[in-house]
């Protein structure tokens, strides 16, 4: 059986709507990929919240 590598993405999500007054909730997820990660974050807030998802590994890597 072959395991897939889980990555630890972060996002901040924006509280508020778009007149948002005080600091973003920061969440940690773990997922195969960012599309994955995506869909969690949806699945737990849901559709329409807005937020900035990053897994610092792949920031890092070179284009």
């Amino acid at each position: 059986m072959t395991k897939t590598k889980l990555k630890e993405y972060r996002a901040i999500i924006q509280l508020g709507g778009s007149a948002q007054t005080e600091p973003g909730l920061r969440v940690t997820v773990m997922a195969t990929d960012g599309d994955e990660a995506f869909m969690l974050l949806e699945e737990k807030h849901g559709k329409g919240t807005v937020f900035d998802l990053h897994n610092e590994e792949e920031a890092n890597t070179i284009r």
